[in-house]
């Protein structure tokens, strides 16, 4: 997961809005401004068989779909995982090719590693990638640009399910349905990013992430609201961006 608690990360909370004409140019999407009652759920740092399984389980008895930002270090050595995402209905995006911020990078290294990515994730799909999330949410004036001159959008998020945070499981539940308003981009993690991903980011949290996600979709359900992709809740509105920049 990319989760750890970071000084100035993105990570750690929902970006900051700069109110401002120019977010409507440079800003990146977190939310969909509608009336409908959907959101739309995400899922970082995967898949594996672990955990990524079980999400697809509770998401099929709620009859919900979600996005998963896949990192290619994950996607590649499990493509057949991949393609189930697919078959069942959700929405397979790109997360990196591991998950280095893209600070670590120039501006042309990162367009190069992250086109190589999204040229191997859609020969894995068979399908085009939309959608990109950077890593621990930090990206930089040139990076965005860099990620956007391939055509991909990159999408942050508006609300957030703790799930690397070492609280009760109940306040998880409590964060995530607390943003959980009609055009919430939720985000959440099927794994949690280490040595193979190119990153140490501590101890692997405890988190039983198909109890966490089923009270959620249970909340969300008592409210009357669904979950969905990226590209499912953009079809009942249009993206509220925010300037968001880190690294």
């Amino acid at each position: 997961m990319s989760s750890v608690l970071r000084t100035g990360s993105l990570r750690a909370r929902a970006p900051r809005a700069v109110l401002r004409p120019a977010a409507r140019v440079l800003g990146t999407p977190v939310r969909v401004r509608t009336d409908a009652p959907r959101i739309a759920l995400t899922f970082d740092d995967g898949p594996v068989r672990a955990v990524t399984p079980g999400i697809m389980d509770v998401l099929h008895d709620f009859d919900a779909r979600a996005t998963f930002f896949v990192l290619m270090t994950r996607a590649r050595p499990d493509a057949g995982l991949v393609r189930e995402l697919g078959a069942a209905g959700h929405e397979v995006a790109l997360h990196g090719a591991d998950h280095r911020s893209l600070r670590t990078f120039t501006p042309g290294e990162v367009r190069d590693r992250t086109r190589r990515a999204r040229d191997e994730l859609e020969q894995i799909t068979g399908a085009p990638v939309t959608w990109f999330r950077p890593p621990y949410g930090e990206q930089s004036p040139a990076r965005w640009a860099a990620v956007r001159s391939l055509g991909l959008e990159p999408v942050l998020w508006s609300a957030t399910t703790w799930d690397w945070k070492d609280v009760p499981q109940a306040r998880r539940v409590e964060k995530a349905l607390d943003g959980c308003s009609a055009g919430a981009i939720l985000l959440a993690h099927d794994n949690f990013a280490d040595a193979v991903d190119g990153v140490s980011d501590g101890p692997r949290p405890e988190v039983d992430k198909t109890d966490l996600l089923t009270r959620v979709l249970s909340g969300l359900s008592e409210r009357g609201t669904t979950a969905t992709t990226v590209s499912e809740l953009l079809r009942t509105g249009r993206f509220e961006r925010r300037i968001s920049f880190a690294g």
